[in-house]
Parts: structure tokens; C-alpha cells; sequence
């Protein structure tokens, strides 16, 4: 839209199908977002409106609600979502806080999908080999790049913890300041557009999937979670001795509740699930746990004040608006039941079977679209336009043969 006429007040409007287009550009069925596919209202949050720093030509962002032309948030909207589990949180005097910590690959253009990804060259005029994990060294070549992010987070607003190399080959990680969940939710967002706009400037490319390397750790977007009273700001996961609470153990009853309905919620694609094979690193499993990283959810050494629930399941592919809300409306179900989590995990273990989660996107699908509680926290509509959606992406999957298929199995009798 022109400058001109954001500023007079027109409104942009937009087909109510395109919030369950798939990736690939397809629609599901029209009965799932009405067989007229009429317009939504595209409102901007005036608290999000954003000049683009990496823009040569004057640009501006703006994030928006997508509503009905009668007002009301879209069921399909996922930013819609996320206010409406933060409005049921309020209802009941509290307040969601959450940070995120997300990773991501800087790699050289592939403009060959058939071919693998790559670390950029790096000022020795050799590529990564994985040696740098947590390194303050700067051979990558990397650091007018990430001069370039700082300054444009800077511009945007977007507060910063950490910043460090992560494990994988040219994998980094940054730490979101915790705060109010739509807002970390639109940080997360616009953290994710920043680096890929910034990476092209650079000659790079920025990779979210959730497992782009073979033999490499993925990359992740857990959630921290902690509740507190509405004016007092008092967490109430911890008591006036600095021991927790029933709150506490009713909120992780309620993650361990619905973590494997949701699964697909937070690892919505294919290469979601490469990322999950790998148990240690990305916790496939519904068991909790003080801070032992081996749990789908773990609880970080802190003081009482600080006390919280990491949520490791979430891929960096994951929509932060959906996995926010999944997790925080899986939290208060617990807080509304008064659920009570497992026995807590500590060292190695076996996963029980009733904390075991789906390990396909199939699988978890199916889950998804069983799941009562679902539907009952996100509204059938958008269960079902969601699950279609994602249907058709798993259906154009499976309609391609892989180079492993071809490699191994060709040969076979």
C-alpha cells in the first residue's frame, strides 16, 4: 500500500483463504474458509508500524490483525489466536510472560536445491567444518553481517539478550528479552524477516528450517513461560518461601497434557521431524525435568522470582504466533483443572508411552485432528482449516522421490 494511503486511514482488505494457503501456494477446499472466500480487514497494530532500516527505498512494515468486516478477530488468524489464550489469562487476574530463543543457519546461496547447503567462505578462504561451536572467533567472515542485524534490531526495537554460535555448522542463536507474549510473538517475527532481507544485502542466505544439515543438530525456537498476577507482578509460580507452587505444578500438568495433541502445532512441517529424531538435542517427548535438556520440558536453574517452564519442543519453522498460543493455552488448561504433571526426570531415562509424542507429520495430524481439546481451545474451524492446509503440504511430499530413495533402493531386488 502507498504511504499515502496507509496515512489517509484506507483499509486493505484480503481474501480469507490466503491465512490457509499452503507453502507451496495451493489452497485446501473452499469449505474450509467459506465457499464465498470473502474479504478480512487487515488492521495495523499502530504498536508495530516499522520504516525498514535495510531498505535503500523509504519502506515500512506494518503487522496486522486479520478481521472480520464485522470486527471481530478472524478464528483463522494465528496472531488472533495468541490474544484470544492472553484474553482467558486475564480473565482469571494473570498474565503470560514468555521469552523465545531462536536458531538459524547463515549459509552461501544455494541456488541448487538438489544440492546441499553450505557455510559461507570465511576470511581464511575455507568454509566452516564445525569446529567454532560457542567460539568467539570471527574466520567466518561473518561479522559485517551481524554488524548489520544488531543495528537494524536497534532501528526496530527489538531488545536483544544473547547472541552466540550454536552448535551446527555456521548455526547461531539469539535470546529474545522475555516479556509480554504478542509482543515477543511480533519480535520473533520480525527478527525472522530481518535476518533474511539482511542476509541477501550480505551475499548469504538465512535458513529457519528446522533440520537443514544432515549429521547436524537442527535448530529450535523454545519458549520460557512464566505466569504472573495482573498489577503486583508477582510470579505465581513461586510462594512467599520461594517454593513452588500448585499453580506451578498445574501448569506443566497441563503442557504434559497437551503437548502431544498439539504436536503439530509446534513442528508443522516434513523437517520438523529430522529435527525431532534426534532425542537429545531436540526432546521429542512430553516428560519434565529440572534442567536436564533431555526433557521436552525443562526447568532452568533461577531464582523463585524467575521461576519458569521451557517449552523444547518448537522448531525455528514454527509460526511464533501458534506455538505461543499452543503452549500458553495448554498451560492454563492445566491451571483452569488443576492437572498434575508425572513424577519429574532426572539423568538418562526411558520415555513412558503416555508422554511419548508423534514422530511424523502424519502422525501428528492425526493427532491433531482427534484432538478434542484442540478444537476446544482453537475453535474447530481452525483445527480443520489447519489440518487441510497442512494436508496438501504432506501430500506434495510424498509425491516427490528423494536422492536416498533413488541411492539405496534402486539397487534392491
Amino acid at each position: 500500500m502507498t504511504a499515502e494511503g496507509f496515512l489517509e486511514g484506507r483499509r486493505l482488505q484480503l481474501a480469507r483463504g490466503v491465512l490457509l494457503q499452503c507453502i507451496m501456494g495451493g489452497y485446501p477446499a473452499a469449505r474450509f474458509y467459506g465457499s464465498d472466500d470473502g474479504d478480512l480487514a487487515l488492521v495495523a497494530d499502530p504498536q508495530q508500524i516499522h520504516r525498514l532500516p535495510w531498505s535503500q527505498q523509504p519502506r515500512a512494515l506494518a503487522i496486522c490483525d486479520a478481521d472480520e468486516l464485522t470486527g471481530e478477530s478472524s478464528r483463522l488468524s494465528t496472531r488472533g489466536q495468541l490474544k484470544a489464550v492472553i484474553a482467558r489469562y486475564a480473565a482469571r487476574g494473570l498474565a503470560p510472560v514468555v521469552a523465545t530463543e531462536l536458531e538459524f543457519f547463515v549459509f552461501a546461496p544455494n541456488p541448487d536445491p538438489a544440492q546441499p547447503f553450505q557455510p559461507p567462505l570465511g576470511l581464511d578462504g575455507r568454509r566452516e567444518d564445525g569446529h567454532s561451536a560457542f567460539s568467539v572467533s570471527s574466520n567466518n567472515g561473518l561479522r559485517p553481517f551481524f554488524n548489520e542485524v544488531y543495528a537494524c534490531m536497534a532501528a526496530l526495537g527489538l531488545p536483544r539478550d544473547t547472541f552466540m554460535h550454536e552448535m551446527g555448522v555456521s548455526q547461531f542463536e539469539i535470546n529474545l528479552l522475555h516479556g509480554d507474549p504478542l509482543l515477543l510473538a511480533d519480535q520473533t517475527f520480525l527478527f525472522k524477516h530481518l535476518l533474511k532481507e539482511v542476509a541477501l544485502k550480505h551475499g548469504l542466505i538465512v535458513v529457519c528450517m528446522a533440520k537443514p544439515l544432515a549429521n547436524t543438530p537442527g535448530s529450535s525456537m523454545h519458549i520460557h513461560q512464566s505466569v504472573v498476577e495482573l498489577g503486583s507482578g508477582r510470579n505465581v509460580f513461586s510462594d512467599e518461601a520461594g517454593e513452588p507452587t500448585a499453580t506451578f505444578r498445574h501448569f506443566i500438568g497441563g503442557q504434559q497434557a497437551g503437548l502431544a495433541d498439539f504436536t503439530a502445532l509446534f513442528a508443522p512441517n516434513v523437517n520438523s521431524y529430522q529435527r525431532l529424531y534426534q532425542p537429545c538435542a531436540s526432546p521429542n517427548n512430553a516428560c519434565w525435568s529440572h534442567d536436564n535438556r533431555s526433557a521436552g520440558l525443562r526447568i532452568p536453574a533461577s531464582s523463585p522470582v524467575a521461576r519458569r517452564v521451557e517449552n523444547r519442543l518448537p522448531g525455528a519453522d514454527a509460526n511464533p504466533y501458534l506455538a505461543i498460543a499452543a503452549s500458553l493455552a495448554a498451560g492454563l488448561h492445566g491451571i483452569e483443572n488443576r492437572l498434575e504433571p508425572s513424577e519429574a526426570i532426572q539423568g538418562e531415562f526411558d520415555v513412558p508411552d503416555n508422554l511419548s509424542l508423534p514422530c511424523t507429520l502424519h502422525a501428528a495430524l492425526e493427532r491433531l485432528k482427534r484432538s478434542h481439546l484442540a478444537k476446544e481451545l482453537f475453535s474447530e474451524e481452525f483445527i480443520e482449516g489447519y489440518v487441510a492446509s497442512k494436508t496438501l503440504e504432506l501430500a506434495s511430499f510424498f509425491d516427490e522421490i528423494t536422492p536416498w530413495e533413488r541411492r539405496i533402493l534402486a539397487a534392491q531386488a
